[in-house]
């Protein structure tokens, strides 16, 4: 009896000890998800990580739709705590969430992004219409007659002659990112709409219409350049002819070697995009397991820095790294979400 009573408490004892390894096997915190939100996100981790109390978290960039597959994969400490996000999650990512565990969730609004169209500083001017964009890059455009063909145009000044006499060559992010996925809704499909045939074919069928807005030419002009917005730029310094697509912060740390476009008469800078007056901007986000809350050490007090106005305030260190900043109410009321780790519910779409 007192043999099986010892083997009992043994078993029960490790037991114990694997739950409480499991609990212990990770301290730091692991985030994925958007290039675009990773230098903000980054720069909150080492400020978080120099206050000594818990590590630096670790930040991947993953892409945002490839951040949401990882952070919805289930509950645990092999899975990620937070991912980056360009785009608010869609219903899709919410659901597989759900059917993986994934219950709770936090969604932090941090601020405003705006996507640059940029070229070299060395490289011609542009000053695009949405609708010259759309010619530019659509797979099928109208013809002469309205009805769609494959997109005839090999350089910019055989859209508009006021464009220039350059071969158009644009490096942009890859169909898991959620800076295509804003440049798509942003760009593309208001530029579709500047065309009758186009817009009398919303009318007539949506389904048809959003498959030609959402469809990017495969000719080689447009280049599918990865996640990595660091190396867009690098290429666009070392060919002045190409245009690269990327988050406004990209533009401001890179100021002294590239250039934004003029989209639609207006040029990208931080008053522009925080007025609405640029009209190529974004809200970003950080989504956060509250079910990680308690098992990952620091995770509760690293929303609470993320979300205060010391991070992500007008005058917050984000700041300087090309965040635009929530108005002052919306920033406010993002706060007091995140101190109390309000949780989100099903997207509408």
């Amino acid at each position: 009896m007192k043999t099986k009573t010892l083997a009992s408490v043994l078993t029960l004892a490790m037991t114990g000890a694997l739950v409480a390894g499991a609990a212990e096997a990770r301290d730091q915190i692991r985030i994925v998800g958007s290039s675009t939100v990773y230098p903000f996100t980054t720069a909150v981790a080492e400020q978080f990580g120099k206050m000594g109390q818990f590590k630096t978290p670790v930040v991947e960039s993953t892409g945002t739709g490839g951040g949401f597959k990882l952070f919805c994969a289930g509950v645990g400490v092999d899975q990620p705590d937070a991912s980056n996000a360009s785009r608010a999650i869609k219903k899709s990512e919410f659901d597989d969430c759900q059917k993986n565990g994934v219950t709770e969730i936090i969604e932090l609004k941090v601020g405003f992004d705006g996507l640059t169209i940029a070229n070299a500083k060395s490289g011609p001017d542009f000053k695009l219409t949405k609708g010259q964009v759309f010619l530019a890059l659509a797979k099928d455009v109208p013809g002469p007659d309205g009805t769609l063909i494959p997109n005839p145009y090999k350089n910019w000044n055989d859209i508009d002659a006021s464009l220039p006499a350059e071969k158009i060559e644009v490096l942009g992010p890859p169909p898991t990112s959620g800076t295509r996925d804003s440049f798509l809704e942003l760009v593309m499909e208001p530029g579709a709409e500047e065309f009758e045939a186009l817009k009398a074919m919303k009318k007539a069928d949506a389904k048809a219409f959003g498959n030609v807005w959402k469809s990017i030419r495969e000719d080689g002009a447009y280049v599918d350049a990865g996640e990595n917005d660091n190396l867009i730029v690098q290429k666009l310094d070392a060919n002045p002819k190409a245009v690269g697509i990327f988050g406004y912060s990209f533009l401001e740390e890179n100021a002294a070697k590239i250039k934004g476009a003029e989209v639609n008469g207006v040029v990208p800078d931080f008053d522009t995009i925080a007025s609405g007056e640029y009209t190529v901007a974004r809200p970003l986000f950080v989504y956060f397991k509250k079910q990680h809350v308690g098992v990952i050490p620091g995770l509760q007090e690293f929303i609470v820095e993320y979300a205060s106005d010391k991070a992500m305030g007008e005058d917050g260190y984000l700041t300087s790294k090309g965040l635009v900043a929530l108005p002052e109410a919306e920033a406010a009321k993002a706060e007091a979400a995140a101190k109390d780790l309000e949780t989100i519910q099903a997207p509408s779409s």
